[in-house]
């Protein structure tokens, strides 16, 4: 039983040397590596900022389109590039919300 705990104690003690080498000057600089990469931002944070990106996409195609049709912009190439990454983009979203959906009734009909 004592080799059990001298062994417990142990692993204990590599674990918390572990642990205080990772609060060092390096573990900080990591922590901003990944919040540059968006991996510290919570899902809700950057659920939002992608759908900010998705309505900017949307409103410039629209804005294109509009400037085209009123003789402002002569580059349909612009244009008709715009529209389809827009149009990728709300695809994208679409997909996304399935999946999100399918996976929430997913969870909600898993019994506890």
């Amino acid at each position: 039983m004592t080799q059990f705990i001298s062994s417990y104690s142990t692993i204990l003690d590599r674990y918390n040397n572990l642990i205080d080498q990772g609060n060092g000057p390096a573990r900080k600089a990591d922590e901003k590596e990944m919040e540059s990469l968006g991996l510290g931002v919570s899902f809700g944070d950057m659920f939002t900022s992608q759908l900010d990106k998705l309505n900017t996409s949307q409103i410039q195609a629209d804005e294109l389109a509009m400037d085209f049709a009123s003789g402002n912009t002569e580059d349909l190439h612009e244009v008709m590039i715009a529209a389809e990454e827009a149009r990728i983009s709300m695809e994208l979203a679409v997909q996304v919300r399935n999946k999100i959906i399918e996976a929430y009734k997913e969870l909600s009909s898993m019994q506890l």
